[in-house]
């Protein structure tokens, strides 16, 4: 799987605190940019982070590469609305001769499932080619492809969905795969903007589990997202 983070707003720490200080400014941007020091930002971004001022935080934005990682993945990665998306299309695409897919740890592990696994794919695989031999259209061969396909997508979300996607996928509660993404995702954003996210992950890193009787037993721990 991998992540790479591909674009993201200049100065982003910057711009959070520019917007939030423009909020209670009788001067303009151009001031403010240069009136605001490292010290400064740092000092403001903590404020509004820690006091839920996240509007100022949607004025950054994060564009990800995303491989390696299955439709049954991006099925769940759409559902967080609040960003853009462009995914390798099955419809025109035709993967007739490479065919990669993703097969989950608890098969890799068990070797007769493993096994019965990849002959399946296989099966598949071989009646696509056959379903394309036949003069089948690509966008009707599909069909038949497995949610365990390889897929790549390229990702754009503001600061504020982001942190709250670190909230729900970061959790050991969230499924594998996109729990995998999230926290490569997060090692990313730290990597340019360490204070806007050097609180995010899941919610018992800030307080209380919030999942009950489903909480886990070994919650991660703060340094398990560190870049």
């Amino acid at each position: 799987m991998k992540a790479n983070l591909i674009k993201h707003t200049q100065e982003p720490e910057k711009t959070v605190a520019v917007a939030a200080r423009l909020c209670y400014s009788p001067v303009g941007v151009e001031d403010l940019m240069n009136k605001l020091d490292s010290e400064k930002v740092e000092k403001l971004v903590r404020f509004v982070i820690k006091s839920g001022h996240l509007s100022t935080v949607e004025h950054i934005s994060f564009t990800f590469a995303v491989e390696g990682v299955s439709r049954a993945l991006t099925h769940q990665l759409v559902r967080h609305r609040i960003a853009s998306y462009n995914q390798q299309s099955q419809r025109y695409v035709k993967f007739s001769e490479h065919f990669e897919y993703i097969t989950p740890p608890s098969i890799e592990d068990n070797k007769e499932c493993k096994e019965k696994f990849d002959n399946l794919v296989s099966s598949i695989h071989g009646f696509y080619k056959e379903l394309l031999d036949a003069g089948i259209e690509p966008e009707d061969a599909r069909y038949i492809l497995p949610n365990a396909s390889e897929t790549k997508i390229i990702v754009t979300m503001n600061g504020r969905e982001l942190l709250h996607f670190f909230t729900v996928r970061c959790c050991n509660r969230a499924q594998w795969e996109i729990r995998e993404l999230a926290i490569k995702m997060l090692k990313e954003v730290k990597k340019v903007a360490p204070v806007v996210f050097e609180k995010a992950g899941p919610n018992c890193l800030r307080g209380p589990c919030p999942e009950g009787k489903f909480k886990c037993e070994n919650p991660p721990k703060a340094s398990d997202f560190d870049a």
